[in-house]
């Protein structure tokens, strides 16, 4: 996980973004960054872990983050840090995330989430972009497991992108 940020943004995206018609004018750094309000990252479980990591190296390069059923990667003093010195604001980013009741995950997440967005001078609850740009969902009953996780893929996709 520590590395997968260059590979990323240096081989993945590029090799996509050449051979399909998406949104980035060019594959270069400053391309993939000219399109970052079409692009989102997210995981579940040891997924999740690695879309803090993107949060932390690729601001640049993504608006929407979507983790899932695993811990943030800091508290949010270090969370705030990472917005700080990428010289993004907070309307510059967007943070979907989720976890089941029944998720060993569940407690931490929840726990680093709530403290994110508690009092924070960068993130802030909302349930779409203009209230704000960190979102908590729980689903009652829901483990860590592929039908948790597939919905809230599904959910945090039309969160970014629904045009209602």
């Amino acid at each position: 996980m520590d590395n997968f940020h260059n590979e990323l943004v240096n081989d993945l995206i590029p090799a996509a973004e050449s051979k399909y018609s998406i949104f980035a004018e060019t594959t270069d750094l400053k391309g993939i960054a000219a399109s970052r309000d079409h692009r989102a990252f997210g995981g579940f479980s040891m997924g999740s872990m690695n879309t803090w990591h993107t949060f932390e190296y690729c601001l640049d390069y993504f608006r929407y983050f979507a983790p899932s059923s695993g811990g943030p990667i800091g508290n949010r003093a270090y969370m705030e840090e990472i917005v700080r010195s990428s010289g993004h604001s907070p309307e510059d980013f967007f943070i979907f995330t989720a976890s089941g009741t029944d998720d060993f995950a569940y407690s931490g997440f929840k726990r680093g989430i709530m403290d994110m967005g508690t009092d924070s001078e960068i993130f802030t609850f909302g349930d779409s972009e203009t209230e704000g740009n960190l979102s908590f969902r729980e689903r009652e009953g829901y483990a860590h497991d592929g039908r948790a996780a597939s919905e809230y893929m599904y959910n945090a996709l039309r969160f970014f992108w629904n045009a209602e």
